[in-house]
Parts: structure tokens; C-alpha cells; sequence
């Protein structure tokens, strides 16, 4: 088949998928296509690498700086999604004041810029950040959040997964790299296999989550199409986990499924107790055969060696080169100038930018206080999550499942970072959201008697 022809024909599917999936009973605000903007960029490339302009900026210097087009467009879309916080600001600072284990995390980051030596990108990269929890903001502040979350990751969903698919088969020069030794990867819209991986793997539970809020609605006029529709999503990302062969992302995307589905279908694993013990039992699995050599067959079965494909190597020799074991380097200030250098000829390879362990990389930047800080933000966000399964299974269900993932992806990826759509949905499941609370008008006097005879009609259930 031709690649122009399949550009249409994905083009085509793309928009079938939207039309299945669409409800006009459901309305959210146009403000969120600010987040969904982020959400594009943050899953896929930078708008600077689609256009392959660098702005005659060299690559060092824009691994230091940014590049300025990249810079304004993502300025912009913080700037707009700012304006929409300030009319609803009295929501924000409601779910601020909810979330303060959050507010202690990013101000230490902040005040942590204090001492990097390179304070400017240090800052930089910590303003940045602040767009994460910007965008979820906005998410969370829309009139039904968990209509606009769904929205938001089926809007973003329907164009990644699809257009990986076709950029790895029909255009190659945008849909794979290779190796120093020749072997090819498949990257699709994203800038290497492993971000692609967890593309599929966070979009793959979004799909699952989608499917089953939409099975008991059996009366709904959409739910036979918006099934099609998330179905298709979620074999997508499958099918995509499967050839990218990313064993982090594939193994994560079927524990935190089971955990969601666990949860979805079943009363007894919603029990504080119960659901603690399972969450823990996961993580602690996990951690053992990864860490402790428990279970070296499951490790074989996932293609992975003792050293983890050389990530052992990597945090021996990154550990020696911590800058200060109580405060870190500075907010995301580890991997830069001589250092950077130094490392990569201590472990002989050309380029490396993190940890490949999400908790060691926050060791680096942020020391044993970073650290700390973010292990009070899980336990704080784990505590929101359980208590709130009482009053929203559905929402909590997918919250659990993100939650879960992000600990154990972290394992062997550093992704508690700016940007990374990890750290994101990471953020949005610790984020607890307060109940709004809606005025009750006043009944009438001339209605009172006309209510309590509609009362005393209605038949007892």
C-alpha cells in the first residue's frame, strides 16, 4: 500500500474512532484543548523536532537552554491555562488547600534552584514543571472532571496510537531509529522506544478504563459505539507494547490492568484493608524480582538479565557522582556540564540523561529531603485514593491503577520528571478533589404542601 494512501486511510480511522466515541450528552468545556496540547507534546516530540529546526541553536546548547520554539509554544499554552485557572480560582484553591503533601514537594523544588549550578536552567526547568500541575488543574476543575479526564486522554489516545502505527510502517524515517549496531527500534510518534512504550502503556489502561465505565450502561444510546471505539484504542496499544517490546511497559500495563479491573468488579478488594495488602503485595513483588533475585524465571520471562540490561551498571557508577546526599544537586541540575561528560566515559557510551530508576534520579537532584518529600506525597495520595473509593468507585478505580503503575515503572525508568506523561497521570492520581458544593435553593412556601404530598405518593423501594 502506498504511505500517502494509508495517511488517508489512518486519517480515516482516526475520525470514525472520534465519531463512534462521541456523546452529545456529555459537555465539557472548550478549555480543555489547553491540556490536550500539553498532553500531545509531553506523549509524542517536541514541536522543534516534528519541524527539525533548531533555530541555529547547537545541541548542547539546546539540551542547556531549549529550544526557543519549544519554549514560547509551551509558555503559551501555560499562559492560557493560567487565564482559565484565575476565573475558576476559587476551585484551585480548594484543591490546593486538599493537597498540601503536593504543595511541600514543588516548593522544595523550587527552593532547591537555590543551589544548582546552573540556577538559570535549574529555574527554567522548575517553572516548566509548575505546567504539569497546571494542566491537571484545569482537568479537575471542569463542572464533572472524570467526564473531561476521559475526554482528555481519548482525545489524545485516538491520534498517538494510530499515528505510531503508521509512521512505523509506511514512514520509517519518522516511525523508527537504530542502533549503534544497526538494530532498528520502533518509535513511532515518540522520540525512542521506551517513551513509546509508555505512551501505550498509560493510553492502553486509559482504554481499559474507558470500557468498562461504559459496560453497565446498557440502556446508554452510545455505548455500543464508544465500546468500538475504546476497544480499539486498547487493542492498539497492545498490539504496539507487543512489537516495541518494552518489557517495563508491558509488564506495568497488565499489573496496573488486573489491579483496575480487581477493584472495578469486586466490593472485597475495595476493603481498605484488602486493597492495601494488594497494592503492596504488587509493589513488593515486583520489587523483589527486580532487586532482591527472588524469582529469576520471571525476570528471564521478561527478557531481562540480573544487571536489568545494564541499569546496575548505571546506578553504581551515577551514585558515586552524587553532589550532596541530603539536598541533591539542584531541581533536575544532576545531568548537566562535566559531569554529564564524566559518566558517560566512566560507563563508555555516547550519551546518557538519567538514571533509569525514578527514585535514585530524585536522590540525585533533589537528596535524601527530595526523596522523603516524595515518598509523604505517595503515602498522602495512596491515603486520598482509599478513602475516596466510598464516594467514586469509577474514578478511583482508574486513579489506583495510574497510581500502582507509576511506583513500579519508576523501578527501572526516571520518570518522576517534567513532562513525561508518567509523571503526570502520577500527579493527577495523588491529587485528591473535593466534593463541590452546591447550594440547595430554598423550597418555596406555596411548594412545601404541593412536595410533601409528592412525598407521601411516592412508594416505598
Amino acid at each position: 500500500m502506498s504511505s500517502y494512501i494509508a495517511a488517508f486511510a489512518f486519517a480515516v480511522l482516526i475520525a470514525v474512532m472520534f465519531w463512534l466515541n462521541r456523546d452529545r450528552t456529555l459537555r465539557t468545556s472548550a478549555s480543555l484543548w489547553i491540556p490536550w496540547a500539553w498532553l500531545m507534546i509531553a506523549g509524542s516530540r517536541n514541536v522543534s523536532e516534528w519541524l527539525q529546526w533548531s533555530g541555529g541553536v547547537e545541541a548542547a546548547d539546546r539540551y542547556l537552554e531549549g529550544s526557543p520554539v519549544d519554549r514560547n509554544i509551551l509558555t503559551t499554552i501555560m499562559l492560557l491555562g493560567v487565564i482559565v485557572l484565575l476565573n475558576r480560582r476559587q476551585r484551585v484553591a480548594q484543591i490546593l488547600g486538599a493537597n498540601t503533601a503536593l504543595l511541600i514537594y514543588f516548593c522544595y523544588c523550587g527552593l532547591s534552584v537555590l543551589w544548582s549550578d546552573y540556577g538559570l536552567v535549574a529555574g527554567k526547568r522548575w517553572f516548566r514543571s509548575l505546567g504539569d500541575v497546571i494542566m491537571i488543574l484545569v482537568v479537575l476543575t471542569e463542572p464533572n472532571w472524570c467526564v473531561a479526564l476521559k475526554r482528555l486522554l481519548t482525545r489524545v489516545g485516538f491520534l498517538l496510537l494510530p499515528i505510531s502505527i503508521l509512521l512505523i510502517k509506511y514512514f520509517p524515517s519518522w516511525g523508527r531509529s537504530y542502533g549503534e549496531d544497526g538494530t532498528p527500534f520502533w518509535t513511532g510518534v515518540a522520540a525512542g522506544k521506551n517513551s513509546l512504550g509508555m505512551i501505550c502503556m498509560i493510553f492502553g489502561i486509559a482504554g481499559l478504563w474507558c470500557c468498562i465505565d461504559a459496560r453497565p450502561s446498557r440502556a446508554a444510546k452510545f455505548r455500543t459505539r464508544r465500546l468500538v471505539a475504546q476497544s480499539t484504542q486498547l487493542v492498539m496499544a497492545t498490539w504496539l507494547l507487543w512489537i516495541v517490546n518494552s518489557k517495563t511497559s508491558f509488564a506495568c500495563f497488565f499489573l496496573a490492568s488486573g489491579l483496575m479491573v480487581a477493584t472495578s468488579f469486586s466490593p472485597y478488594v475495595r476493603r481498605p484493608v484488602v486493597l492495601l495488602a494488594t497494592v503492596a503485595s504488587i509493589v513488593s513483588v515486583c520489587f523483589a524480582v527486580l532487586f532482591l533475585g527472588v524469582g529469576g524465571g520471571a525476570l528471564e520471562a521478561l527478557g531481562r538479565n540480573s544487571s536489568l540490561t545494564g541499569r546496575t551498571d548505571i546506578w553504581r557508577i551515577v551514585l558515586k557522582f552524587a553532589v550532596n546526599p541530603l539536598f541533591g544537586a539542584g531541581y533536575e541540575s544532576f545531568w548537566l556540564g562535566k559531569r554529564l561528560d564524566q559518566i558517560a566515559r566512566a560507563l563508555n557510551i555516547s550519551l546518557l540523561n538519567q538514571a533509569h530508576n525514578g527514585y535514585i534520579e530524585v536522590y540525585l537532584n533533589l537528596g535524601w529531603v527530595g526523596l522523603i518529600l516524595l515518598v509523604v506525597l505517595m503515602i498522602a495520595g495512596y491515603r486520598k485514593i482509599a478513602a475516596s473509593f466510598r464516594i467514586d468507585v469509577e474514578a478511583n478505580t482508574m486513579k489506583i491503577a495510574f497510581f500502582t503503575m507509576a511506583i513500579i515503572y519508576n523501578f527501572t525508568e526516571g520518570v518522576f520528571k517534567t513532562m513525561t506523561p508518567v509523571w503526570i497521570v502520577f500527579l493527577l492520581a495523588t491529587m485528591a478533589v473535593p466534593v463541590q458544593r452546591i447550594a440547595k435553593r430554598p423550597v418555596e412556601p406555596e411548594n412545601r404542601e404541593e412536595q410533601a404530598a409528592t412525598l407521601r405518593l411516592t412508594p416505598a423501594v
